[in-house]
């Protein structure tokens, strides 16, 4: 992949595919930092006296127009944050997109109305993706994907499109792509995966792959009660997901066999009921009670696992340590992140609910070396997949 200083933008239509797909409480953006993370590139181009047209997408509306996905919320927190002026197209290849787009000087930014309310967008059909494709490509001249946590699908901006126009990957992808490299290719070891999460079949895919790469795994979250399950133990009314029991006996064998050390934990919070404010006991792990549900990893467990990152020279951890959302709940989740805030390993934080949960419970994001934007992406880079947006931008 080239990156974006080798592209000559000046006074030419830059179509920057970013990730902006960040939560929202009605018009109110709740975390901004994919939008923080977009504006080095935007910013960069910007300097450089390129069009800028900014694409993403926001939720699900399934190729309709749906005004809750609308982006222009985002659309004012992208102008507050580069200190510039974005004009918003209230449509994404319709007369106010080309309109606005054709308004643009050197040095100023436009942000397309929701991608996916396009239907061509999602579209499994090539020739309807690439009919939205070929609109898409006639309101630029140049291509950036700098979407990461977009890559891992093959939708029209992210993988059709550059493949119509000259393209360059964007900052935030080239340093995404770097971080894991570092994982995949020759960790610094011990190497330490920390997986959390509500499923195990969320995981399935990159435990498979890391169990011939990494020293240890620590399963929290709720994907570990199914792991607490595959070894007899009563998990009362936790998560549980009984069609992936065989398989997670597999992992744990496998596991032994290669001689890596998978952590599992050794308390709970079991609570009465699923709330913020349910009344729960500290139990053992092996032990809960069939009217009790695992909401968190107990305090036994959170020292377990501090001490199992203490020499780490690499960890990836995704995936919270509980219902991070509830305070009550947020205590495990806080002491893995802590943990890896005081280490001196190589620490990268998967995207996703991890991103998230760093950023709610008030940890500094410097204190990580890399927290990811793209947390599907990551785990399928993790797996070893194939992702349509990078294999389109190194074409």
């Amino acid at each position: 992949m080239i990156g974006i200083d080798e592209l000559d933008v000046k006074g030419r239509r830059v179509f920057v595919r970013a990730d902006l797909n960040v939560p929202l409480d009605g018009e109110t953006i709740t975390d901004d930092g994919r939008i923080r993370a977009s504006v080095p590139t935007i910013r960069k181009l910007v300097e450089r006296g390129a069009r800028v047209v900014v694409a993403a997408h926001l939720g699900r509306p399934k190729g309709s127009v749906t005004p809750k996905y609308s982006l222009a919320p985002v659309s004012r927190r992208l102008a507050e944050l580069l200190g510039e002026d974005v004009a918003f197209a209230a449509d994404v290849v319709g007369e106010s997109a080309q309109s606005v787009v054709a308004g643009l000087q050197d040095g100023q930014v436009a942000l397309l109305e929701n991608l996916r309310f396009e239907p061509g967008e999602e579209s499994k059909d090539d020739a309807v993706r690439g009919e939205f494709a070929d609109k898409l490509a006639a309101l630029a001249e140049l291509y950036v994907g700098d979407g990461f946590g977009a890559v891992h699908r093959k939708h029209a901006s992210v993988y059709d499109l550059p493949k119509r126009l000259p393209h360059a990957a964007g900052d935030l992808v080239l340093a995404e792509v770097e971080v894991l490299r570092k994982l995949t290719e020759d960790p610094a070891r011990p190497y330490v995966v920390v997986l959390g999460g509500a499923k195990v079949s969320d995981k399935l895919g990159v435990i498979a792959n890391l169990l011939s790469k990494v020293d240890r795994l620590l399963v929290g979250g709720g994907m570990a009660y199914t792991f607490l399950k595959s070894q007899g133990h009563e998990v009362g009314k936790s998560l549980l997901q009984e069609d992936q029991i065989d398989q997670v006996k597999g992992f744990l064998d496998e596991a032994a066999s290669r001689g890596v050390e998978l952590v599992l934990p050794v308390d709970v919070l079991a609570a009465t009921e699923f709330g913020a404010d349910a009344p729960y006991e500290v139990v053992d792990a092996t032990a809960i009670p069939a009217d009790r549900e695992g909401l968190d990893i107990g305090p036994r467990t959170r020292e377990l696992f501090a001490s199992k990152l203490a020499d780490a020279q690499t960890v990836f951890w995704n995936g919270p340590m509980g219902v991070f959302e509830f305070e009550a709940f947020s205590g495990g989740t806080r002491a893995v992140a802590e943990a890896l805030v005081s280490s001196e390993a190589f620490t990268v934080v998967g995207g996703g609910d991890s991103a998230a949960a760093v950023r709610k419970l008030g940890l500094p994001e410097d204190g990580f070396s890399h927290i990811s934007t793209g947390g599907g992406a990551s785990l399928e880079y993790l797996e070893g997949k194939t992702l349509p947006g990078l294999a389109a931008l190194e074409e």
